[in-house]
């Protein structure tokens, strides 16, 4: 059973490990997954309105039998939806789709960026503006942002009232993004993990598989267990309920320094390929 959490700036806990829903399927298969996930002791689910799977999300947190009161439920701005205006619609959708009544946690999805924007600054700044207003207005209990990079976070803290207090970004073997997440950990920002497994690149790794021989466990584990000791919160996703099982069964290993330096040494060999700077969508 998961029972850990982080404490963000403004003293609101949020779980050490989320379950995402990046990709999964609208329909039956996100109902069934979130259920299982739910069952198995995930308390923290993330979502976004650009999965196109809120809906189901949000009827499957209906069917379950789960207290609203300890769960913690994100969701995500997508990039069409930016500007103050546009971002309070997009956040009453997203609440109805999700049949909640709060937010636990709500980020701006990527960062407008000078390539599409060449007023990203104040764009991002008004988008940011909608979000300290809901968060006022106690709608939303934790506010932050995903994909920003460190120069669009400072832009950001510059022109903002309220510092975000979550940056949600791709985290993974091979991929540390260091850069940014020094500027996280100087500024009191939380860093979660998407994509920890590598949208399931780091599965076939000849060195993760070898070091989980080790310890018994699936490489799915060690990399959701290797992001939790480098301080971040892993948001592993699955659909295969003896998997969303395993993903969460994290704590009965610890990874050892040595291993942890060597999977902190890889290569670059299994992202996404986003960058937040050449987003075009």
């Amino acid at each position: 059973m998961l029972n850990k959490t982080v404490k963000l700036a403004n003293g609101y806990e949020i779980p050490s490990i989320g379950f995402g829903t990046w990709q999964t399927p609208d329909g039956i298969t996100a109902v069934s997954a979130v259920k299982e996930a739910l069952k198995d002791g995930y308390i923290h689910i993330d979502c976004a309105a650009i999965y196109g799977n809120e809906k189901s999300v949000g009827k499957a947190l209906k069917e379950s039998d789960a207290d609203r009161s300890k769960l913690f439920i994100t969701s995500k701005l997508w990039n069409a939806e930016r500007g103050y205006d546009k971002t309070i619609a997009a956040f009453e959708k997203t609440l109805s789709d999700l049949q909640l009544e709060y937010l636990d946690l709500y980020l701006i999805h990527w960062p407008a960026n000078k390539k599409q924007f060449p007023n990203c600054r104040e764009l991002n700044a008004d988008t940011w503006r909608a979000f300290e207003c809901l968060y006022k207005q106690g709608r939303i209990k934790a506010i932050g942002v995903s994909n920003f990079k460190k120069h669009h976070l400072e832009a950001l803290i510059e022109d903002c009232e309220i510092k975000p207090m979550i940056d949600q970004i791709e985290f993974h073997p091979g991929f540390m993004q260091e850069e940014t997440v020094d500027f996280c950990r100087k500024n009191d920002i939380v860093v979660e993990a998407w994509g920890p497994l590598g949208t399931g690149k780091m599965l076939q790794n000849e060195t993760l598989k070898e070091v989980a021989g080790k310890y018994g466990v699936s490489v799915a584990q060690l990399c959701v267990r290797w992001c939790l000791q480098n301080d971040k919160i892993p948001l592993p996703k699955s659909v295969t309920p003896e998997r969303i099982k395993q993903n969460i069964d994290v704590f009965g290993f610890e990874i050892t320094d040595d291993d942890m330096a060597a999977i902190n040494a890889m290569e670059y060999f299994g992202g996404s390929g986003f960058d937040p700077d050449e987003a075009d969508f």
